[in-house]
């Protein structure tokens, strides 16, 4: 198959939108290093949480969602729906406080929360193990599912997929900064949503599925239906994609863009808020868009994916110019893209690139952020000029976009680096939950956390592949990291000391937390005067928020399953929670103004 003029000519002229985009951002970009990495703190919270949201519909998303359904069916999808709870968490508890710090990255958190050279050294490492390290493994499955798009629907080899991808989303990155990349990121938002819902419309109507009602009858399909997996018939698979992703996963987990208490590219965004009332609805924003709005087009051309390739030899078949140890379930999604017709494939390959664009170019800035600011600023030449650390910074997104490319020739599905990543980042996740509300959290916890994670991962990345022990299962491994690390670094916290006192009372000073767990801290400040403690509405706020947006995800599900009962039913939880969110969000709201100081030094 190949491309008409039609389609060429669509294509071009979003290269051109983006690019203008890049070089109109590039006139206030350069001016420094907040104007690149956080746009000038001014941001509005639409434009931000469409951005947050664009950023992680990236080329791999619905591949990896293909690969989940064909594999576990709808419910597999459990295991990064079950990150909700952390990104609502993030809305009512977090966002106000990074927006409160006013820092640059959140990595410079580390030397507001802890003091000595333990807090700069931590800086510093994290810096290029998550700016340079982490951030290039994720990069890297977006180009892996970036070359698989472009030989299925293009016939490029990997190179050339790469160069004609990158291209002009490191020069409009790099030239515009994070002002550039967000604008970018809301027109292809736009983009990437309307040509997938068009794309799902086409293909239900292909004769080989013969439309929504026959493809939800079909006997390969009616098994892969289930919203949540049966614990009856099927109970290990009940207790992998359900029990652990929502009783777990999502509070000990550390991933990009659903870090327990927010971090990576979402505190950027919220950084760069106008507010903290921007930043708090903003972040909202995204999540509704995120879980409840977006996955219901990928799944539906995952399931049509079945009737048409039912097995990886039928994908092999279909595409035998493809390398044999690439094909994987993932691999079904462009599969099925090309089966559109002229006009409609131009619009589907020009939003592939938009959300292939879209979150490279947000990990891009991210990562070199931490690379300059966190880094060589910090430790090489804190006396660089504001035009020397944009240089830097323009540099960097070139460097970091060619590593990520060669290490994505070296991956073969996009599910093998989500699962690597969650390894990585396995029982982390509570300290970054408990560090902005526990004064004793210190240091020592923080180092003890990232390398027992990073150790552990490591070893048993080392058993199975390396030494050929017989592999444990992947949820066996996630529980085993979680509970290692998190014993390790609770442990290290009680038998070493609190960072110093003055070190704690800066930072309550500057943040404002809730007084719980701060006591020792705060005990000078009489309790008239003490910020009310708004722990307990911000987590009925995140319950809330939850319940109503998971019942709008399920209720558009029953919907197009035609189970118009159950759709009702979601419909009233949805609305019912709604209402009583937003009359607790009343009394929550009043910690978003800016706080009294209380001045305890």
């Amino acid at each position: 198959m190949h491309l008409e003029r039609i389609d060429w000519i669509i294509v071009g002229l979003f290269f051109i939108v983006s690019l203008g985009i890049g070089i109109y951002s590039s006139k206030t970009a350069g001016k420094s290093l907040s104007e690149f990495f956080l746009s000038g703190r001014n941001m509005p919270w639409w434009l931000l949480g469409i951005s947050m949201v664009a950023t992680t519909f990236s080329s791999d998303t619905p591949n990896l969602v293909t690969d989940i359904v064909r594999k576990n069916g709808v419910s597999g999808n459990w295991v990064w729906w079950a990150f909700l709870l952390t990104g609502m968490l993030t809305v009512f508890l977090y966002a106000k406080l990074w927006r409160r710090s006013g820092i640059l990255t959140d990595l410079e958190f580390y030397e507001i929360r802890y003091g000595g050279k333990g807090a700069a050294f931590l800086r510093g490492f994290r810096a290029l193990y998550l700016g340079l390290l982490f951030n290039i493994v994720v990069m890297a499955s977006v180009c892996l599912a970036a070359i698989k798009i472009g030989a299925v629907l293009l016939g490029l080899t990997p190179f050339q997929t790469l160069f004609i991808a990158s291209i002009i989303t490191v020069v409009y990155s790099s030239l515009g900064g994070l002002k550039g990349v967000i604008i970018t990121d809301f027109f292809q938002f736009l983009l990437a949503m309307g040509a997938t819902i068009a794309a799902c419309i086409f293909i239900l109507k292909l004769p080989e599925v013969g439309g929504l009602k026959n493809l939800l009858s079909h006997t390969d399909i009616v098994p892969k239906l289930s919203l949540l997996p049966s614990n009856s018939t099927n109970p290990n698979l009940f207790i992998t994609l359900f029990l652990i992703p929502i009783a777990v996963q999502w509070w000990s987990v550390w991933y990009p863009g659903a870090e327990p208490g927010g971090g990576g590219y979402i505190s950027q965004r919220m950084l760069s808020a106008k507010d903290e009332k921007n930043a708090v609805w903003a972040t909202l924003l995204f999540n509704f868009m995120h879980y409840a709005i977006r996955p219901w087009p990928w799944i539906l051309i995952a399931l049509a994916s079945i009737i048409i390739f039912p097995n990886l030899e039928s994908l092999q078949l279909a595409f035998p110019q493809i390398e044999s140890d690439v094909i994987d379930d993932d691999l079904a999604y462009p599969a099925m893209l090309s089966y559109l017709p002229s006009g409609l494939l131009g619009l589907m390959v020009a939003s592939l690139v938009a959300a292939f664009m879209s979150t490279i170019s947000s990990h891009l800035n991210w990562g070199s952020s931490y690379i300059v600011h966190d880094f060589y600023k910090r430790f090489i030449d804190y006396r660089a000029s504001q035009k020397k650390l944009v240089s830097i910074g323009r540099l960097t997104t070139v460097l970091l976009m060619f590593l990520s490319g060669v290490l994505a020739l070296k991956l073969s599905n996009a599910l093998q680096a989500f699962e690597i990543l969650l390894q990585i980042g396995a029982g982390t996740g509570l300290l970054f939950i408990l560090r902005w509300f526990w004064y004793r959290i210190n240091i020592y916890s923080e180092i003890t956390a990232m390398v027992v994670s990073f150790i552990v991962a490591l070893y048993f990345k080392l058993v199975h592949d390396w030494i050929g022990f017989t592999p444990i299962d992947s949820t066996t491994e996630l529980l085993l990291g979680v509970g290692i690390t998190t014993i390790c670094w609770v442990l290290v916290t009680l038998v070493t000391r609190p960072e110093n006192e003055s070190t704690l009372r800066s930072f309550y000073n500057l943040i404002q937390p809730s007084p719980i767990g701060w006591g020792p801290v705060i005990k000078d400040i009489p309790r008239e005067r003490r910020r009310k403690n708004d722990i307990p509405n911000g987590i009925l706020c995140m319950l809330l928020g939850s319940v109503s947006i998971y019942s709008i995800l399920f209720g558009t599900g029953f919907l197009l399953y035609q189970n118009y009962n159950y759709f009702f039913v979601m419909l009233g939880i949805a609305l019912a929670s709604l209402i009583l969110l937003f009359r607790v969000w009343g009394e929550y709201k009043k910690g978003i103004k800016p706080p009294v100081n209380n001045n305890i030094d």
